[in-house]
């Protein structure tokens, strides 16, 4: 059982890795990348957030998150405001909306070669053992 989600966890990675090359190519033509996209899509889904909480999102280091949006904010993408304390919360402006939707656009229109079918319970038996799995942290 042990090698057996061990074969499955590579699997997975490399389905998304390839997932990830995909996206990064076909985002490239609305004039943003996956890491930008997925930072827009968790400002978005959490408007007024803290770069903490962003970072958890995306599964980044505060860090990394922090010089990601900083670039954002940068591009005109991001505005960052005053909250309570220390805390700066996010929020997306008109043009990181726009950047947000084109995204969108691409994402739903699905770029070749990336990855898994598509639809109501595609995900399947894989679905199960994945959320098994991290049910478990």
């Amino acid at each position: 059982m042990h090698d057996d989600l061990h074969v499955l966890g590579r699997a997975v990675k490399q389905a998304q890795y390839r997932q990830h090359r995909a996206m990064d190519s076909a985002l490239a033509a609305v004039g943003t990348t996956l890491a930008q996209w997925d930072a827009l899509r968790a400002i978005d889904r959490s408007p007024g957030a803290s770069a903490r909480e962003l970072a958890a999102a995306t599964f980044q280091s505060e860090q990394a998150f922090g010089t990601l949006v900083g670039r954002l904010a940068a591009q005109g993408l991001v505005e960052r405001r005053p909250g309570h304390g220390r805390r700066i919360r996010h929020h997306l402006t008109p043009e990181g909306e726009r950047t947000l939707a084109a995204g969108h656009g691409v994402a739903g229109e699905g770029p070749p070669g990336c990855c898994a079918p598509r639809g109501p319970g595609a995900g399947g038996p894989l679905m199960v053992v994945l959320r098994r799995l991290n049910a478990q942290e």
